[in-house]
C-alpha cells in the first residue's frame, strides 16, 4: 500500500470519523484491532494524520485508552474506550473527479465495483486524489454512506492499492452499518485469484498460519511459527489450482480470516509468492525478458507491474433485502495477458 493499506479485505472502522474538524472522536476498538499498536489502529481509522502526528498527539496526552493516558506502543484490547483529540488536518474534503468506474451492480442502496489496480481506495498521506473516493463522488455524489466521514464515503472494505477486482460501495449508513457487520463476522465469501511464482504441490488444501506484524517492515506482515506468539492472530487460507506452469500457478484463494496480506503472507510461507509482489516475492515486476530469455531490449515489456492479486468474486446477503448477492469481477487485463503467454511459452510439463 501506499500508506499502509491494511488489508486485501479488511471491513472500514464502523465509527464515524470527523474528515476537518478539532472536535473529540470517541472510537471503541473491534475484534480485528485487538493485538494492534494504538498509533497504528489509530493510523487506519485517521489516515488524513500521518503516524508522526498521532504520534506527537498521543504522547502529548490528547488520545486516552479507557480514560487514561498511554503510549504509542499500547496494544489494543476489544472494547477499549478511545478518546481522541487531534488538531484539523491539513488537508481538505476529496473533491469529485471524473475518472472512469467498473460498475459491475447496483441499486439504491448499494453498488459493486470492479477497482483496477494502481488505484488507492481512499485519500491519504501522499495520495490526496485520483483515489476510488474521488470517482465515487463524482459518480454517486450525495448518494454515499458518511458511517466513516468523507474520507472515506461509501468505502465498507478495502483492497491494497495494486490489488484489482470487485469492491463493496455502500450508499447510506444503514446499509454501510449492515455490510460492515457481515464482514466482521465472517459472513462475505470472498473469492481472489493469483498467479503465483512457484508450483504449488498440491491441486487443493489449507494453508494455516498465524499471522503477525513483521519485527522490522512496518509495512508489511509475517508467519510466525510460535503458536504462543502473543502479537499473532491465527489465519486460514483454501486454495485451488486452476492452471498450472512451468515455474507458476494460477490459483484461486479463499480466506477464512481476514488478517492484512494473508492471502499474499500465506502464498510466500508455502513457498509460491504472488507474482511481482514487491513486498512478499523480492520483484515488483514480471517482464517478457523473464518469460522468454533473450528477448532483445527493444522488444522488452513489463507484462506485470503489480502483484498478481485479484478480488474475482464476492458473495453476501443483500443487507436490506435479504437475498443472496454475488458478483464477479473479469481477470484484469496484464494478469490476462500474462496468462496468454505462459500457455505459449511455459506449458505445464506433460
Amino acid at each position: 500500500m501506499s500508506t499502509p493499506d491494511a488489508d486485501d479485505d479488511l471491513p472500514e472502522p464502523a465509527a464515524p470519523i470527523p474528515a476537518r474538524t478539532r472536535e473529540p472522536l470517541d472510537l471503541v476498538a473491534m475484534i480485528k484491532q485487538e493485538g494492534m499498536r494504538l498509533d497504528q489502529y489509530l493510523h487506519i481509522h485517521m489516515q488524513m494524520y500521518s503516524r508522526s502526528e498521532i504520534q506527537k498527539a498521543i504522547e502529548a496526552g490528547g488520545v486516552t485508552v479507557n480514560g487514561r493516558p498511554t503510549k504509542p506502543s499500547y496494544k489494543v484490547r476489544r472494547l477499549d474506550k478511545l478518546h481522541v483529540e487531534m488538531p484539523a488536518p491539513e488537508h481538505d474534503l476529496p473533491e469529485p473527479e471524473d475518472i472512469p468506474l467498473d460498475i459491475l451492480y447496483q441499486d439504491e442502496f448499494l453498488a459493486v465495483i470492479n477497482k483496477p489496480a494502481d488505484m488507492v481506495v481512499h485519500p491519504a498521506k501522499g495520495n490526496w486524489s485520483g483515489t476510488l473516493v474521488n470517482a465515487l463522488q463524482f459518480h454517486f455524489r450525495e448518494h454515499l454512506s458518511r458511517e466513516n466521514g468523507a474520507f472515506r464515503a461509501g468505502i465498507v472494505h478495502r483492497l491494497d492499492k495494486d490489488t484489482s477486482g470487485v469492491i463493496l460501495i455502500a450508499k447510506d449508513d444503514q446499509t454501510h452499518r449492515e455490510c460492515s457487520n457481515q464482514f466482521e463476522t465472517r459472513k462475505v465469501f470472498k473469492e481472489y485469484v493469483a498467479l503465483t511464482a512457484g508450483e504449488l504441490e498440491r491441486d487443493t488444501d489449507y494453508i494455516e498460519a498465524r499471522i503477525k506484524h513483521h519485527p522490522h517492515d512496518r509495512e508489511k506482515m509475517a508467519v510466525t511459527l510460535d503458536p504462543a506468539d502473543p502479537d499473532a492472530k491465527d489465519a486460514l487460507s483454501y486454495y485451488e489450482v486452476l492452471e498450472r506452469f512451468r515455474g507458476h500457478t494460477l490459483v484461486r484463494v479463499q480466506p477464512r480470516t481476514g488478517r492484512t496480506h494473508q492471502i499474499r503472507v500465506h502464498l510466500m510461507h508455502v513457498g509460491c509468492p504472488v507474482l511481482a509482489d514487491k513486498h512478499y516475492s523480492g520483484r515488483g515486476r514480471f517482464a517478457l525478458s523473464d518469460l522468454v530469455p533473450g528477448t532483445p531490449a527493444d522488444a522488452d515489456e513489463v507484462l506485470i507491474g503489480r502483484q498478481a492479486l485479484h478480488a474475482f468474486r464476492l458473495r453476501f446477503r443483500h443487507p436490506r433485502t435479504g437475498n443472496w448477492l454475488e458478483v464477479e469481477a473479469p481477470l484484469a487485463a496484464d494478469i490476462r495477458r500474462t496468462l496468454d503467454l505462459l500457455r505459449v511459452h511455459r506449458p505445464a510439463r506433460s
